[in-house]
């Protein structure tokens, strides 16, 4: 007798290969790949996770032992930091980008191969573009083991965006060869793998357009409703609105440069006693020293849903980028009202005025602010809209199953009854 459907997927071991080690799950890349790694576990399948373990996000090896027995982590110790010198070795002599040169390490490579000589994998998961170097190893090591690259965004694309509104010269030239190279890059790594998912559906066509090969799906990222359930002991203070994200990630820093030029300085002076609270890791001491009339800097916050619920409208600047921005479907799950511009939205079933708010141009920006502050923009009713569509499609346990369904696409032999 079936102990399901016909496509119910036995236990497998998935051999998870990230750019860095996915804990604390405190900014978009970590939440994406650590969900999936806690998702597949509880669901039943063993996940060893050989991560880079970078000086930027060191972690001690035990750090998922929480996750139980069905994950191991292999930490690799990989220096990535930037280096001027490198970074010109580089540009003169690698055909590498420098993006990715900074993540390919002999100390991995050895360690895949003592990997697959000691243990049995089903499957193999490549996270990001930032790992998918290492597509070329596996295939060499392994080359009967299906490999699925996760496609946390489009890398090449985010460079090119950045180069076009990239006001200096030099460094407008230097952002298009890099994401030249990038695209050169991607276009020859990607088609390697034997399937993809994309996490939003207009990387899923920019990865068929690169030559991709079937089956190219779309996984979008998910919420552990767990972690983001609203705490009704939390009002939220009135007249506030706020920002949070990686602060180290280039677009994050365009776009909070943007509100600052172009839509605070109008809002402050016809709604002075409105309050900004900005919050993320990793920030420039630019945005650490702002001293700006109604702008409150909190720099990194242990809880992201913790500082969410204390404020009222969520606002997301975004002009370059790719991939899905995981904090918005947080703050969605939470309720929150956001505004944001469409590019940040991408990837996320949303209607502009249902549950979201989507605007370009800060004017635009301006308009909509004043309304929420009139108590006009209906922010609790979008708010409470945007944490039904959560609910309805971004669960985390529903992307895990897509895992899951890839996985048995991959391998119709574990498929059981």
């Amino acid at each position: 007798m079936c102990t399901s459907g016909p496509d119910f997927l036995a236990s497998v071991h998935i051999l998870q290969l990230c750019p860095r080690v996915p804990y604390p799950p405190t900014d978009g890349g970590a939440i994406a790949m650590y969900d999936v790694t806690a998702g597949l576990a509880r669901a039943g399948h063993r996940v060893t996770v050989l991560a880079l373990n970078t000086p930027k996000h060191h972690q001690p090896a035990e750090v998922l032992d929480h996750l139980g027995p069905n994950v191991r982590l292999v930490p690799v110790e990989v220096d990535t930091r930037l280096s001027p010198v490198n970074a010109l070795r580089n540009l003169l002599f690698s055909k590498l980008p420098y993006n990715i040169e900074r993540f390919v390490s002999p100390e991995v490579e050895a360690k895949l191969l003592e990997l697959l000589r000691a243990e049995q994998f089903d499957v193999a998961q490549i996270e990001g573009s930032l790992a998918a170097w290492y597509i070329e190893t596996l295939k060499r090591l392994a080359p009967e083991l299906p490999v699925v690259f996760r496609a946390h965004n489009v890398e090449y694309t985010i460079w090119q965006m950045l180069a076009e509104r990239e006001h200096n010269v030099l460094k407008r030239v230097y952002l298009r060869h890099l994401a030249q190279r990038l695209r050169r890059f991607e276009e020859h790594v990607f088609p390697q793998f034997d399937a993809v998912a994309a996490i939003t559906e207009p990387d899923q066509r920019r990865l068929r357009a690169m030559g991709c090969q079937e089956p190219v799906v779309f996984v979008p990222a998910g919420v552990d409703m767990a972690r983001f359930q609203p705490d009704p002991r939390i009002n939220p203070k009135p007249r506030t609105l706020f920002m949070i994200g990686s602060l180290d990630w280039l677009p994050n820093q365009e776009g909070l440069d943007w509100l600052l030029a172009h839509v605070w300085p109008t809002v402050s002076k016809l709604y002075p006693d409105l309050e900004l609270h900005i919050a993320g890791k990793e920030m420039p001491l630019r945005f650490q020293q702002l001293k700006v009339p109604g702008i409150v800097v909190h720099g990194f916050v242990e809880s992201a849903a913790a500082f969410m619920q204390q404020y009222d409208v969520m606002l997301v600047p975004l002009l370059s980028g790719g991939g899905m921005r995981i904090k918005i479907i947080e703050g969605m799950a939470l309720g929150k009202c956001i505004i944001s511009t469409c590019l940040g939205s991408e990837g996320i079933h949303v209607r502009d005025g249902f549950d979201i708010v989507l605007r370009d141009e800060p004017t635009a920006w301006v308009e909509c602010i004043g309304r929420y502050y009139r108590n006009e923009l209906g922010h609790l009713a979008i708010g409470l809209e945007a944490a039904h569509t959560i609910a309805r499609l971004y669960d985390n346990q529903r992307v895990v199953e897509s895992f899951q369904d890839l996985y048995t696409i991959l391998l119709p032999e574990r498929a059981k009854c």
